[in-house]
């Protein structure tokens, strides 16, 4: 998430070349939200998926797989899921694919996203602490219940 005036403690994702926090989620099969955490956007995408992975195993200890895009394929983050009794399945873009197309259970969560920044406040992060930019997802995704 883009940030206007990057808050302290904000990092830089070069890949994306953005200045600001990135956002962790779990949601549900129907895009509601179970976790979120946020990390500046200079920790990698697989570094921030483990703290959702404990976390949602200490609430839901009944769950057992995990859908997740390409960017959380790594080796240290696998073998935690695993330790803890999770299957993630990587969802992956087509081989041929150009373009926009729909991947299967990827589209849940970007669903979740579009939700998301139905709210005017989460469209930037404008905020300096991430405590209060993680309760204003979870007023934003509660309103929707």
């Amino acid at each position: 998430v883009k940030a206007p005036h990057a808050p302290d403690g904000g990092g830089y994702d070069a890949a994306k070349r953005i200045k600001g926090r990135k956002r962790h989620v779990a949601v549900d099969t129907d895009g509601r939200l179970l976790m979120v955490n946020l990390t500046t956007a200079d920790i990698q995408d697989a570094a921030g998926a483990e703290r959702i992975i404990e976390a949602v195993r200490k609430r839901w200890p009944w769950l057992k797989h995990l859908f997740a895009d390409g960017a959380y394929d790594r080796g240290k983050l696998m073998s935690r899921a695993a330790y803890r009794d999770f299957v993630i399945e990587i969802v992956r873009k087509l081989a041929d694919q150009k373009g926009f197309h729909v991947l299967p259970r990827r589209w849940v969560v970007e669903r979740t996203f579009g939700w998301m920044t139905r709210w005017r406040r989460l469209v930037r992060d404008y905020e300096r602490r991430c405590d209060v930019s993680e309760a204003m997802i979870r007023v934003s995704l509660g309103a929707l219940l």
